[in-house]
């Protein structure tokens, strides 16, 4: 990734323009750790950037932003810029292109987000990211208010870093953020989710929580159940706790999971056919939050003599065949028979014995 990144800052550069990258990759590096994308600002316009490069993904929108992608790596890069006017406490509707990294810098979020680094990889500090960074804090680029007002998922995006990188917020952000929590009431769901998801999937989750309780936000993020929350593994466990279905925006496949792991709530988690029907993932999930040891789950669903209909012995057309019927609805009668009797142990799972039962059964 450090050699791509310097390879397109030089295709910027060598063309006659500046070129940084900035933000989240250089502060990674600095603290040891790993980063998907990278930020580039420079004081070439989008026009001139695409220009520069062949295939280049221009923006919906007029921020000032294109993105590349070289060597499977995807590059976020920005003209330098002042923004002018925001709406709604979140969005940038009129800014400036200018030809300064100072004051581009100035726009930015928090002092940590402001290292940049230059095309010999030489770090640039000029709003002494690595002091916070050292201290481990959390610091707003000027004034906290302002910067929250202007956007309140900043709020968020604090409490998210605070969280995943396991710092402490500045004491004036923290006064900030209680004066204008209620911000947080005009941010999309959609948002909210998104930095929530990477709050809860954090293995450092319970400082996230927290200071959303600390900072007084549940109220704003409708999150009523944080006091009872049980910590999973599974990010999707921890909102199936929140009784917030109604109100976020999640996928079909999230809502079904979440459905599922409320109703197994109130039933014996180590019932074979609750095993059956639910299967491991979700049962495992449920264990976490009623304190049940995982590895007794696991043992129970091992132990399962069938993990689906299509594992039965025997197909519909033999059972059609074996009762002398047209093939019909009553199929799934019989199935939906044989397959909880397998489940419980009172039938075996074996042609021969199932042939039997339903000879015993349906033809008596």
């Amino acid at each position: 990734m450090y050699n791509t990144s310097i390879k397109v800052l030089k295709i910027i550069i060598d063309k006659g323009y500046k070129a940084y990258i900035v933000g989240g990759y250089p502060r990674d590096l600095y603290l040891n750790r790993k980063s998907a994308d990278v930020d580039i600002c420079t004081n070439a316009s989008p026009k001139e950037l695409k220009e520069i490069f062949k295939d280049i993904i221009l923006p919906s929108n007029a921020y000032g932003s294109v993105t590349v992608v070289s060597n499977n790596i995807r590059f976020e890069i920005t003209t330098f810029r002042k923004e002018i006017k925001y709406e709604n406490n979140r969005l940038p509707v009129k800014i400036k292109y200018i030809d300064n990294l100072l004051d581009d810098l100035k726009r930015r979020d928090f002092t940590i987000n402001t290292l940049c680094m230059d095309h010999d990889g030489n770090i640039i500090d000029l709003l002494n990211g690595r002091v916070d960074l050292d201290n481990k804090i959390i610091r707003v680029v000027g004034n906290a208010r302002y910067k929250l007002k202007e956007d309140c998922l900043r709020i968020l995006r604090a409490i998210r870093f605070a969280t995943i990188l396991d710092f402490d917020l500045d004491d004036n952000l923290k006064k900030a953020i209680k004066r204008y929590g209620y911000l947080l009431r005009r941010l999309s769901y959609f948002r909210k989710k998104e930095e929530l998801d990477k709050i809860f999937s954090s293995p450092n989750v319970l400082k996230g929580i927290k200071l959303i309780k600390e900072l007084e936000l549940e109220k704003y993020l409708e999150l009523s159940n944080l006091d009872d929350l049980v910590v999973t593994t599974s990010i999707i466990g921890i909102w199936a706790q929140l009784d917030v279905l109604d109100i976020y925006h999640f996928n079909s496949n999230e809502r079904e999971l979440i459905i599922k792991i409320n109703e197994l709530k109130d039933k014996n988690i180590l019932d074979k056919y609750n095993l059956y029907q639910y299967g491991l993932y979700i049962a495992s999930i449920v264990g976490e939050i009623k304190g049940i040891n995982k590895k007794l789950i696991t043992k129970e669903y091992n132990e399962l003599a069938i993990y689906n209909q299509k594992d039965i012995d025997i197909n519909g057309k033999e059972i059609s065949s074996l009762l002398n019927k047209e093939p019909g609805q009553y199929l799934k009668e019989v199935f939906n028979d044989i397959e909880l009797k397998i489940i419980n142990n009172e039938l075996k799972n074996k042609k021969s014995d199932i042939k039997q039962y339903l000879l015993n059964k349906y033809t008596t």
